[in-house]
């Protein structure tokens, strides 16, 4: 009953924000939920304790009680990640195998090295000492841009296709790589009996990475076999469902990348098995099914950003190193693109190009948003001395980034093919 109790509340208050939103402020849907939700959390705060004490303690303990990190990472990351991938065209990707491949793997790990660095030479100027691996760790969680965001942001800011693919094909496959870069990173920063040889490292990595892509490659392929005996949409809908739900559980034992899975069976069955196993009707309803339940979640994750500002002791404390973390985020968001760029124009002879210009790199690096699976990973981290000041930077830096990059990226998009 606490579980069914907990999720009423939630989905009440997204369906009334949602309401408001688009009665009054008119933002894009999942932004104008997280700012709403964003404004109650400071009047609570405020007001609560002294005009409605009882239910100010009361929504405390129950948002503290929420497990954000199990909730985003364990249930909700596998539908969205799914969901996202299940309606992106696989020839559009392969176009840009190359780059996305690069832009999702290289660029994460030389973002994560670029804003460690500078956040450890840069925080002692604003009176904070912290270890390099705790600035590792930051890195490591802030680097990736959060594919639930971009998909979300992008398809309500209406940006063209060919620049959509191009942002989405990079953000559903950085976040896999960039959750084995983290799970690395903080066993090293809090496990003194962790081996950190470089066979070790290099084993963890492929058997998360390369080891969730063969699942979800197995599990997509034998969904669409199925699917395609019987093209019943109810059934189909039920495998799908269990391709997610059981897919996880069979990650979870395995210790592979449950999101690299998922993104890799939502794109075998949204291509593969729509064309080959699924009728018309099958593939009407499959389709209005998962984007029901994209919105729904997306909604219920914006809601939970916004509430998140309860969690935080106090952010008046780490507003500047805040506010300079985003300019060190910015920087190495645009270090990391440009410079694989400039690798592909090298190496032009090797048959390696990019059909990036520069008017796609600068939707890219403004595009690179953060968001919730960054504050799960924060979140994550076992009670320390430095947790609180990570969780503060990371929300300031999230919150800049969906709220302030969210709604301008559209427009930045529109004014680059105006001159193209």
């Amino acid at each position: 009953m606490e579980l069914y109790y907990t999720f009423s509340i939630l989905i009440v208050l997204a369906s009334f924000f949602a309401y408001l939103n688009l009665r009054f402020l008119k933002l894009p849907g999942t932004i104008g939920i997280m700012i709403i939700a964003m404004l109650v959390s400071v009047g609570i705060r405020l007001l609560g304790d002294s005009y409605f004490p009882a239910t100010t303690k009361h929504f405390f303990a129950l948002i503290k009680e929420f497990d954000f990190n199990e909730i985003l990472m364990g249930a909700m990351l596998n539908f969205l990640l799914f969901a996202g991938a299940l309606h992106v065209n696989m020839s559009d990707l392969k176009e840009q195998k190359v780059p996305i491949i690069i832009y999702s793997t290289v660029s994460v790990v030389l973002s994560a090295l670029i804003i460690s660095v500078l956040f450890y030479y840069i925080a002692p100027v604003f009176g904070i000492k912290i270890p390099y691996i705790f600035c590792l760790v930051f890195g490591t969680l802030i680097s990736p841009t959060d594919p639930i965001v971009v998909l979300g942001v992008l398809k309500q800011a209406k940006v063209p296709k060919r620049i959509e693919t191009k942002i989405v094909g990079e953000s559903l496959f950085n976040d896999g790589v960039a959750v084995v870069m983290f799970a690395v990173v903080l066993k090293m920063a809090t496990d003194p009996t962790f081996d950190m040889s470089f066979s070790s490292i290099a084993w963890l990595f492929a058997k998360e990475g390369i080891g969730g892509l063969l699942l979800g490659a197995v599990l997509g392929f034998t969904a669409s076999r199925v699917i395609k005996k019987i093209d019943d949409y109810k059934v189909s809908v039920l495998i799908t469902l269990s391709i997610v739900m059981g897919g996880f559980l069979i990650a979870q034992s395995l210790h592979v990348s449950s999101p690299l899975a998922m993104v890799v069976a939502g794109l075998i069955i949204g291509n593969y098995g729509k064309k080959v196993a699924m009728s018309d009707e099958t593939k009407d309803y499959l389709e209005k099914f998962w984007e029901l339940i994209d919105e729904i979640l997306n909604a219920i994750l914006f809601l939970f950003i916004g509430f998140e500002l309860l969690l935080l002791p106090d952010l008046n404390k780490q507003l500047v190193i805040g506010f300079v973390a985003i300019f060190i985020v910015l920087f190495s968001r645009i270090a990391s693109i440009v410079l694989p760029w400039k690798f592909f124009d090298i190496f032009k002879f090797f048959g390696i190009k990019s059909a990036y210009n520069k008017g796609s790199l600068m939707v890219l690096v403004w595009g690179g948003i953060r968001g919730g699976v960054s504050i799960a990973l924060v979140l994550s981290m076992p009670e320390g001395e430095y947790k609180n000041l990570l969780l503060e930077v990371t929300y300031i830096v999230v919150l800049f980034s969906i709220v302030v990059q969210g709604l301008t990226v559209g427009k930045l998009a529109k004014k680059v093919l105006e001159k193209e």
